[in-house]
């Protein structure tokens, strides 16, 4: 295996090889403001994902979740701190990110977009067309692959960015409250989904959300991140085995673990709400 180091500096010399997919190491983020004071958005932050694991990250609003997962993603350097993400397979892209924002092409069409990084990647026209229509049909589009987003929902344009981050076979997805933006019931039909499509392949996924619900139905460890600046405030276990379905909700054991990770956060959100106020 091979490592891919993001740091706020340069790393120097040899680098260990992890044995975890994602080591995360002091890391902290400031966001610099002229002539005013700086934001810190994280603060010494530890984490590690193992290769094959769903991590959700939940806290209130404003705790650098969404921070933290555009700094795996490259998007953002930290100010100090590490990360070394195990990488398993040259060719294979690294990660793959999906935005609550959809973040897709409004002038390609939806055959378009998936396809993507696969010609980015210069993948054979043919085995792009086969792969982003395998995708296309699994996310529900058949008959859509011509159709421009402006002329699909909200729910369909969020199916078109994750049929483009499955379809480049990452080895790690970045998710960041993919669902938020839909309604209750197209939320729990792209759960369900999201369970039926990870339970087939080996991906490794680190997931944000603010929905608590959502964290423990589809992950295997919970990080809860305190309010700004965002520090590690405890990892959950997800004692739940798999396969999942939605029917876990009536669980007893689900709904007293919902209700412990709120009582947990429950003391940040307050706060914030009487800043604001």
């Amino acid at each position: 295996m091979t490592e891919a180091v993001r740091s706020g500096l340069p790393p120097t010399g040899d680098v260990a090889p992890i044995a975890d997919k994602i080591r995360i190491e002091g890391l902290s983020y400031r966001y610099r403001r002229r002539g005013r004071e700086d934001v810190v958005a994280l603060d010494d932050v530890d984490l590690t994902v193992g290769r094959g694991e769903f991590l959700s990250v939940a806290g209130p609003s404003g705790c650098g979740k969404s921070t933290l997962l555009r700094v795996l993603a490259g998007l953002q350097k930290p100010t100090a701190g590490v990360v070394r993400i195990n990488r398993e397979r040259r060719g294979r892209p690294l990660v793959a990110p999906v935005f609550q924002e959809y973040s897709i092409f409004p002038w390609r069409s939806v055959e378009a977009n998936v396809r993507l990084g696969l010609d980015a990647a210069g993948v054979d026209r043919s085995e792009a067309r086969r792969r982003s229509q395998e995708w296309i049909e699994r996310v529900g589009l058949a008959g859509f692959e011509k159709a421009l987003p402006g002329n699909l929902s909200g729910g369909m344009k969020q199916r078109v960015a994750l049929a483009r981050a499955f379809v480049v076979e990452p080895e790690i997805l970045l998710m960041d409250e993919p669902f938020a933006a839909l309604d209750a019931q197209l939320r729990k039909v792209l759960q369900e989904e999201l369970l039926a499509i990870v339970r087939e392949h080996t991906y490794t996924v680190f997931f944000v959300t603010h929905n608590l619900d959502e964290a423990i139905l589809l992950s295997d460890r919970i990080a809860l991140m305190s309010a700004r600046p965002g520090r590690m405030r405890r990892i959950v276990d997800v004692p739940f085995a798999r396969p999942r379905s939605a029917e876990l909700r009536k669980d007893p054991e689900f709904v007293r673990l919902e209700e412990e990770l709120w009582a947990d956060l429950k003391g940040d959100v307050e706060t914030i709400e009487e800043v604001v106020r």
